[in-house]
């Protein structure tokens, strides 16, 4: 990660951030962890791809997630899976694309446990994909105005499988 690199966004205020924000919380956790799965996959895990073809962590993470979702494992089976995702996130120190692809999704497969980890989809997900598109040397100005288009995708994704009226939304707790 170079000085002029960041590793996520962080602004809660920002307009395209208090949107999702105010989407999710009207959404149950299965629908959370289905949205953020599919979009990592669709988008965070090709970038992943493109700089560790050979390294398949991310997709098991996911993989895993989505098993658990199934019950067809149990927590404590899934959980070292996805924590070899975030294992595979911090040995790609100094590839700001690839860093934030990995810890999008072990961000978004982490959402089984609690849901308020598919947040993560926009705070690493929008910049890995702002990154990839934009290049690491673009102004963090340009960073932000491409990572805000990239979190009106993610909220269209999610609006195309939010429950009208959900009947049991997921309890949030946003303070970490």
């Amino acid at each position: 990660m170079s000085p002029t690199t960041r590793k996520m966004l962080s602004n809660w205020e920002a307009p395209y951030i208090k949107a999702l924000v105010k989407q999710i919380e009207t959404q149950s956790k299965e629908t959370l962890v289905r949205w953020a799965l599919d979009y990592a996959e669709q988008h965070n895990l090709p970038l992943w791809d493109k700089h560790y073809p050979d390294d398949g962590r991310p997709q098991r993470a996911i993989e895993s997630a989505r098993a658990w979702m199934a019950g067809q494992i149990k927590l404590t089976v899934a959980k070292p899976v996805i924590l070899e995702c975030h294992a595979a996130a911090r040995e790609a120190e100094g590839n700001p694309v690839a860093q934030a692809a990995a810890r999008t999704i072990g961000q978004c497969a982490s959402t089984i446990h609690t849901a308020r980890h598919c947040i993560a989809l926009a705070l690493y997900g929008a910049l890995a994909l702002a990154y990839d598109k934009l290049g690491v040397q673009a102004s963090w100005q340009d960073m932000e105005a491409q990572a805000a288009k990239e979190c009106e995708n993610m909220m269209q994704a999610l609006l195309a499988i939010s429950v009208k009226d959900e009947p049991n939304p997921a309890k949030i707790n946003w303070q970490c």
